[in-house]
């Protein structure tokens, strides 16, 4: 027993140590230096949410334009860099040296240089002094260096290889070769402007990532992790399976407090492996479901990953519409691992854990569902029509009202809560004989859903910034860390006030600090990916990549995707998913779209960089370099190569999502009406429930080879229907080019022509591509071109572009004057391409049906002995 649990604490120190050295720095010194680094780290949280509020406006102080503020950001980022993470492995852990001191004083000072001297810099745009250049040097030197130890070496030395490129571009060989960079131009390009480090990822970490990850642990600090975990194993520890089936929903749920995959998976790890493994399921199959599902945290709306923010930025949407698009699959993947777990369980034959509830008839359990899904959405129904009422009527006042509206819920929830007994912290190692109550442990933690409506409120309904939302959600947390320990005592009558309101603030000070330790990381990670996407605007090598990439996919869309995801999945090894993202998306998200557009497919931009985000993330669990499942294994035992390979086995679903949605952006719920939007969602999940149970070799029985080929196909029929449809009969008919003004009088409004055009690109060199033209309004072909913008020249059966309105949607869409329309293609009238779905569905009762007679012989056999 007592070897036993030297190893347990030699394993959690470890673990500790891992996330550690991953998320927040290995560091821990103790004593003054101890204090000095988490008060910075503090002053860090402190000052992100006062310049996210509305107080420096309000007071006419301390207010930041957004250079000023990414640059005390990336201070305060490099100086804890150098504080927090020990520069080797045999450096000290309990002490800072004196040369980290001495870094981290100039590494900050740098950083802090475009504040210090903003107004003498705006002075002199594109002209560097001597001392200009200096400082430039020795930030971009600690930068590197403060990369190398937060985030491991793959980063700086592609930062490096970067930077070398953008000097060196005259002695580079053929096509890579470009008129190069002169020293005083890279570090004015890539310190003292906003297109290098200062630049567009490391703007989006200052304004809305940092105040996600501090929500997030706060939100952890004050209870909501273990709260999590403890209503996901009471709903489903009772399942086939079912620890694992909680292990998957209780990660979902921390997805939204952690931004980050390791974290995570130890997170809820150190609890659900072991009670998985105590269901059946072996150390590597049970670390593979954690990394799984903590993987997939950062894809699930509406605090996705860090990367997401990116996006508002680099597709300029709003965060509403990016938690639109991504809502869909992130929620079908879920889903299909759920069902994977439960496949596995079937498979081994496996029980779920012994529940505490007390027995309850289906009927009633069914009516008590429905009755709570019901008065759910009277509730949502009437707030959010109650204060669409209200806002008219209280004006200005209407915030305190809800203020007011907001803390009654919030103690009346605290008061249902207190007459339940309090969460305990579980020691995972302890022999779990049953689950907890579900209502009880539901009810004790109602009110930490609370901050995440208020979140949710702020961005989907208000339409707030994703940094002002993430602000009042975590404003509305302050105020729950300080106060939840003192009422619930005073509701349990037990109360010790001024002890009391202590712990609370000593919570919240755990919680900034932590959430700023966790921000290190990224903080480093844009402004390392900055240098990378500052290279790539100084030196052109994006339009280099294009032709290389081009050259190697021989112009095939399909083979350019699957570049992109090894692209994504190698960076990845190495990367953060932040940085993978920037690079990845920087490199070859315009790439994708262009020679889609040559290849006559149009794909949405957002598509694109949803495509890059998804592999960016499998990054974290593929062999051999996951994090995520090296972490997962130091918790189960198991060996971490066969876990990661498992766990890339069950995410097969995730990387196929992107490969789908880019060939059908149904499933991104684009330009589709609500009902469309619930058929798709129906007919999406079945379809990767089906795909599951291909490539797990399970359904109902265990697949025989043709059957696993059959339901793969299936799957792909009701994901992409379209493919065959098209087969069968051709959506567009040609139209010659001459007749194009015809053609576009003829459609009917609203839909759209395809059309072919050739001509010359900005550099003089020849193109072709093709662009939706959607038809304008008009009575006939002469006025819809007109509306167009644009004027025809027609030779014989040629048709040219003569004129192009400036500002007109015809210069919008890419037309120029002088270009030849090759080919005009306009809709016809053919059966939806959804018809495809019933032979789809007919194959798959075909399988259903050989399997059911397959398991019955099965299950009269067993019976019979």
């Amino acid at each position: 027993m007592t070897d036993d649990k030297k190893t347990t604490g030699a394993g959690d120190v470890d673990l500790e140590d891992m996330v550690a050295s991953s998320d927040s720095g290995a560091r821990k010194p103790l004593g003054a230096p101890g204090k000095l680094l988490v008060g910075i780290a503090a002053a860090w949280s402190l000052f992100q949410l006062w310049i996210a509020s509305p107080l420096p406006f309000m007071l006419r102080f301390g207010v930041f334009n957004a250079t000023e503020a990414r640059s005390i950001h990336l201070a305060f980022a490099l100086f804890l860099a150098f504080m927090a993470y020990p520069a080797l492995k045999r450096s000290p852990r309990d002490r800072i040296p004196i040369q980290d001191w001495v870094f981290a004083a100039v590494a900050a000072f740098c950083g802090a240089y475009m504040f210090l001297f903003y107004e003498q810099l705006a002075q002199r745009p594109g002209a560097p002094i001597l001392q200009d250049v200096i400082v430039g040097v020795v930030g971009i030197l600690m930068l590197l260096e403060a990369t190398r130890r937060a985030l491991g070496p793959p980063l700086m030395i592609v930062a490096s290889v970067f930077i070398v490129y953008s000097l060196f571009g005259p002695y580079m060989p053929g096509i890579l070769a470009h008129r190069g960079v002169s020293f005083y131009g890279l570090v004015n390009h890539q310190w003292l402007t906003t297109q290098g480090v200062f630049g567009i990822a490391l703007g989006v970490s200052t304004s809305f990532v940092f105040l996600f990850v501090l929500f997030g642990a706060l939100l952890d600090k004050a209870g909501a992790g273990n709260y999590f975990i403890k209503v996901a194993f009471s709903l489903l520890g009772h399942y086939k399976g079912g620890p694992a089936k909680a292990a998957v929903v209780a990660s979902g749920m921390t997805g939204l407090i952690s931004g980050s995959s390791i974290a995570n998976t130890v997170t809820t790890g150190t609890f659900t492996i072991p009670m998985m493994k105590r269901v059946g399921f072996s150390a590597e199959k049970a670390g593979a479901v954690e990394v799984s599902s903590s993987v997939n945290g950062q894809i699930m709306p509406p605090v996705m990953g860090a990367a997401a923010f990116l996006m508002v930025e680099y597709v300029g949407i709003p965060y509403v519409e990016v938690i639109k698009h991504a809502f869909l699959p992130a929620l079908i993947s879920y889903i299909a691992l759920i069902y994977i777990v439960h496949l596995e369980a079937l498979k081994a034959d496996m029980q779920g854990l012994p529940s505490s509830n007390p027995a309850r008839p289906l009927l009633n359990k069914l009516i008590g569902f429905l009755t709570g899904l019901l008065l759910l959405m009277a509730l949502s129904f009437a707030v959010y029509y109650g204060l669409g009422w209200l806002k008219p009527v209280l004006g200005d006042a209407t915030p305190w009202v809800v203020a007011v509206v907001l803390a009654v819920i919030y103690v009346s929830l605290l008061k249902v809560g207190s007459k339940y007994p309090e969460l305990e912290l579980d020691d995972p190692a302890s022999q779990v004989v049953e689950l907890p109550q579900t209502r009880p442990t539901v009810m004790v933690g109602l009110h930490y859903i609370l901050p995440v409506i208020v979140l949710v409120w702020c961005l989907m309904v208000e339409r707030l910034s994703p940094g002002l939302s993430a602000f009042w959600a975590t404003v509305f947390m302050i105020f729950i860390m300080i106060t939840q320990r003192p009422i619930i005592a005073l509701f349990r009558g037990r109360s010790r006030m001024a002890e009391d309101v202590k712990e609370g603030f000593m919570d919240l000070w755990e919680g900034l600090v932590a959430g700023a330790r966790n921000m290190i990381g990224i903080g480093i990670a844009t402004a390392a990916a900055g240098i990378i996407v500052g290279a790539v605007s100084q030196t052109g090598v994006g339009l280099v990549l294009a032709d290389v990439v081009e050259i190697l996919s021989m112009g095939n869309l399909m083979l350019i995707l699957l570049l992109t995801a090894v692209l994504s999945l190698i960076l990845g090894m190495g990367l953060p998913t932040t940085a993978n993202y920037i690079v990845v998306s920087a490199l070859l998200a315009p790439v994708i779209v262009m020679l889609g557009q040559q290849n006559g497919l149009i794909v949405p931009l957002i598509a694109v960089h949803l495509f890059v985000f998804y592999f960016g993330i499998m990054a974290d669990v593929t062999p051999p370099v996951g994090l995520a499942s090296f972490a997962a294994a130091a918790v189960s035992g198991g060996d971490p190569l066969r876990t990661g390979f498992q766990a890339f086995y069950y995410s097969l679903r995730t990387a196929a999502l992107p490969f789908l949605f880019i060939f059908n952006t149904d499933l991104l719920l684009i330009e589709v009406t609500f009902l469309q939007g619930i058929v798709v969602f129906v007919v999406a999940t079945i379809a990767m429930l089906i795909f599951a149970a291909g490539t797990q070799g399970f359904m109902i029985a265990r697949n025989r080879w043709y059957e696993s080929i059959l339901l793969l196909l299936v799957a792909f029929t009701l994901f992409r229907p379209g493919f065959w449809m098209d087969m069968i009969h051709d959506p567009y008919q040609q139209v010659a080019p001459a007749q194009f003004e015809q053609a576009l009088g003829e459609v009917d409004d609203g839909s759209q022509l395809r059309v072919q055009i050739a001509g010359e690109d900005a550099f003089g060199d020849p193109m072709s591509t093709f662009v939706l033209v959607p038809v304008p309004s008009g009575e006939t072909g002469r006025e819809r071109l007109e509306n167009l913008g644009m004027e025809l020249i027609i030779d014989g059966d040629q048709a040219f572009i003569d004129f192009v309105e400036f500002g007109s949607l015809a210069e919008d869409l890419g037309f120029d004057f002088d270009q030849e329309i090759i080919e005009v293609s306009a809709p016809v009238d053919r059966w939806a391409k959804e018809w495809m779905w019933i032979p789809g569905f007919l194959v798959f009762g075909l399988v259903v049906l050989l399997q059911r007679r397959r398991r019955e012989p099965d299950t009269g056999t067993a019976a019979t002995a």
